[in-house]
C-alpha cells in the first residue's frame, strides 16, 4: 500500500466519482475520492497525495480555489476536470496552478495516461540531461542567461541572486528552453517533451504555463514568435 501512487480525487457527481474511484484502483493507484472542495482540502492537507484530480464544478470551494490553495501549499502535480473543452474554466484553471487538464466525459484509459504522464514528468525533469548543449554560460551545472541563473544538477532558480519558486512543470519548461537559447520551439514540440504528449494536446496548456513562467522570470525572457512558438533570448 504504502508503495501505491495516492490519488486525490475530487468530484461532486457520486456516479463519476465511484466509477472512475474503482476505475484508478483497478490500475493499482490508492484512491481518496471527496464529494466537494472543502473535504477535498482537508483531505489534501491530512494525506499529503502525489497527485489531485480536480473537478472544476464542485460545490464549497470549486475546483479553481481549491487547486489555487494547493498551489500555495505544494507543488504537487494537479490535473483539472472540466465539462467543456472551450471553457474559460480550463484557462482560469491552468492560470491558478494546474499543470494539465482532461475533458469530461473521459475515457478511463485516457486519464490513467494522462495521470502517468504527469507523474513522470515530475518523477525526472526532463532537459536536465541537455544542460551541456545549451548556449549559456556554464558552471558546475549553472546556465547563466543574464540575471537569471538556472542550476540544473540542483533544480534551482535564481533571477538577481534571489530564488525564484518554480512548479516542476515550469522547471521542464524552462529547461527545454534554455538547452537550446535561441533557438524557437513550436508549441506541439513543448507538449510533447513537457507534457510528453504522444498526441496531439490543447496549446493552451503551453501558452499559460508560459506565461506563468514568464511573470517568474521576467516577461522579456521568453520571446513570442507568431505563428511558430517560443524561444528563450540568450
Amino acid at each position: 500500500m504504502a508503495d501505491q501512487t495516492h490519488v486525490l480525487f475530487v468530484e461532486d457527481d457520486d456516479v463519476i466519482r465511484e466509477a472512475t474511484q474503482l476505475a484508478l484502483e483497478r490500475d493499482g493507484f490508492a484512491v481518496t475520492a471527496m464529494p466537494d472542495g472543502l473535504s477535498g482540502l482537508e483531505a489534501f492537507r491530512a494525506d499529503r497525495p502525489d497527485i489531485a484530480l480536480l473537478d472544476v464544478m464542485v460545490p464549497g470551494l470549486d475546483g479553481v480555489s481549491l487547486c489555487r490553495r494547493i498551489r500555495d501549499e505544494s507543488t504537487v502535480p494537479v490535473i483539472m476536470l472540466s465539462a467543456r473543452a472551450d471553457s474559460i474554466d480550463v484557462v482560469l484553471g491552468l492560470e491558478a496552478g494546474a499543470d494539465d487538464y482532461v475533458t469530461k466525459p473521459f475515457d478511463g484509459a485516457v486519464l490513467v495516461a494522462r495521470i502517468r504522464a504527469v507523474l513522470r514528468r515530475f518523477g525526472h525533469a526532463g532537459g536536465a540531461d541537455r544542460g551541456e548543449e545549451s548556449g549559456g554560460a556554464a558552471a558546475g551545472g549553472v546556465l547563466s542567461f543574464g540575471e537569471l541563473e538556472i542550476d540544473t544538477e540542483g533544480m534551482e532558480v535564481r533571477k538577481a541572486g534571489q530564488p525564484v519558486a518554480l512548479t516542476p512543470t515550469e522547471m521542464r519548461l524552462l529547461l527545454e528552453f534554455s538547452s537550446a537559447p535561441g533557438t524557437v520551439l513550436s508549441r506541439d514540440k513543448l507538449l510533447e517533451r513537457v507534457w510528453d504528449y504522444g498526441w496531439g494536446g490543447d496549446t493552451r496548456v503551453v501558452d499559460v504555463h508560459v506565461q506563468r513562467l514568464r511573470t517568474k522570470i521576467g516577461q522579456d525572457r521568453i520571446e513570442t514568435v507568431r505563428g511558430f512558438g517560443y524561444k528563450l533570448k540568450a
